[in-house]
Formats: C-alpha cells, sequence, structure tokens
C-alpha cells in the first residue's frame, strides 16, 4: 500500500548504521489540516529513508513544501514475556510539493491517498450525479461532523 502527504520538512537527522546491510535516516515534516469548523491541526510525522535512500532529503531545505511517498511497515516482537510492536513509515520517494503541478498548491496540506486520509477537496467541483451525493461543507458551519 502506497501513501503520499505533503507538509513542511521541519527536521532532518543524521544518518544512523543499524547493522552491516542496514542503515537508516529520519526526517520530520510537519503537517497542517484545517477542520470544516476552521480549527487548525498540526501534525508532526517522523519518516525514515532506507539503506542507499538515505541522501534523498539532502537535497531539501528546511521550511520547504514537500510531498513523501511513503510505505506503512510494522513489526511484532516478543520479549520478556510481552508483545510489543512497532510501526515505520518508509519513504521511497520526496519530490518539492508542487514538482509536476503548474497550478498553485492548495494552501491546506494533509495525507492523501486513494482511501486514506486526503488533502483539502479540489478547488472545483463536478455536479452529483442524478441521485448522488454532494456535501455543502457551508450548510453546518458549526459542526466539523461529516454529516
Amino acid at each position: 500500500m502506497s501513501l503520499e502527504v505533503t507538509g513542511k520538512l521541519h527536521e532532518i537527522f543524521p544518518t544512523q548504521q543499524i547493522k552491516e546491510t542496514f542503515s537508516k535516516r529520519e526526517f520530520v515534516i510537519e503537517i497542517s489540516d484545517e477542520s470544516p469548523s476552521g480549527m487548525v491541526f498540526t501534525n508532526y510525522a517522523s519518516f525514515q529513508l532506507v539503506n542507499n535512500n538515505t541522501s534523498v532529503i539532502d537535497q531539501f531545505q528546511l521550511g520547504e513544501d514537500i510531498k513523501v511517498s511513503f510505505n506503512i511497515r510494522g513489526n511484532r516482537w516478543e520479549k520478556d514475556g510481552q508483545t510489543r510492536y512497532i510501526t515505520n513509515l518508509n519513504a521511497w520517494r520526496v519530490e518539492r510539493a508542487n514538482a509536476g503541478n503548474q497550478q498553485a498548491a492548495p494552501q491546506n496540506q494533509g495525507y492523501s491517498q486513494t482511501g486514506g486520509f486526503n488533502q483539502a477537496p479540489p478547488q472545483q467541483q463536478t455536479p452529483p450525479q442524478q441521485g448522488g451525493f454532494q456535501s455543502n461543507d457551508n450548510q453546518n458551519e458549526g459542526s466539523d461532523l461529516p454529516f
């Protein structure tokens, strides 16, 4: 499963050599998302680049808007009779947020992926099909509920 997120590059950490055949480099992006009620939520997501990809982040500056393509990887292990879990966001591509897009980037940043938490809705809305549903976000301005 491949996901994408757009945000502002917040921090870059040095490369860590974990094993002889495995190295990783972590970086953090700031993701701001606005709810329908106007509240802005800021999240910080930590990603890792592994092995030959650890230098990919070098071409970007702190504060720059980037788009990260990544996979979610999870592991389970048992130690001292307890089961533990870890989740990693493994970045496999990092690019400027507006790369390949001639239009201005939207103000809202957020997650995007088919079936995932999406970026702000597109500025241009298409009319609903016969019998379809069209949300009217201005109808319930005081509520952030989707219905």
